[in-house]
């Protein structure tokens, strides 16, 4: 074998290397390594919150309904106002069968989501969308059992964004985790997947 050859080979094996190990983590982080087993538990969980009227929220609140659940915050200037307009629209085109499913938006800035902001943020969007907030200690717990990325970024002024994961959750009516929930679609694409598991 050539010095050439063999740089080849090396590069393959390299590349396929990678490939696995991505694989790997993408599917243990979706919670689809294993065909289902222990690691599909591994997003998902407990959370104690209060909601945008004042009222505890926790995940035995969805249990029996199939749920979408999406981190962010109200200061965000485009990815959570469009994402929670996508997930209002799908409610919409679910017409009668949107109270047959949850959908919960958890902010990731409590200091400044409180819920008398999260209550007026909402007003903009379907009536079954509700949203959560809580202590820090409340929202790193959701967060943690989510598998939620979220950090604060100064902007100056002593200001700040919020550097968050974007996915929508999308949990059955145990609570488990199916899989992410693809939004850029139709409306009622996205609303005849989710009769799939009312």
């Amino acid at each position: 074998m050539t010095a050439r050859t063999s740089h080849v080979v090396l590069i393959v094996a390299a590349f396929f290397a990678g490939l696995v190990v991505f694989l790997g983590v993408f599917l243990y982080a979706t919670g689809q390594f294993g065909g289902g087993g222990p690691a599909a538990s591994a997003i998902g969980g407990p959370f104690n919150l209060t909601d945008q009227n004042g009222k505890p929220v926790s995940d035995r609140d969805f249990k029996g309904k199939p749920f979408l659940i999406f981190f962010g915050y109200t200061h965000c200037p485009d990815v959570c106002p469009t994402t929670l307009f996508e997930v209002s629209e799908i409610l919409r085109a679910l017409g009668p069968d949107a109270g047959r499913v949850n959908a919960l938006f958890v902010t990731v800035d409590p200091e400044r989501d409180t819920q008398a902001v999260m209550k007026d943020y909402l007003a903009s969007f379907h009536p079954h969308l509700r949203a959560a907030t809580g202590d820090r200690a409340a929202i790193d717990a959701a967060e943690k059992a989510y598998r939620v990325y979220a950090k604060k970024v100064p902007t100056g002024n002593d200001d700040y964004s919020m550097d968050h994961t974007a996915l929508v959750y999308l949990m059955d009516k145990q609570g488990r985790f199916v899989a992410p929930f693809k939004i850029k679609r139709k409306p009622e694409e996205s609303a005849a997947e989710l009769r799939k598991y009312m």
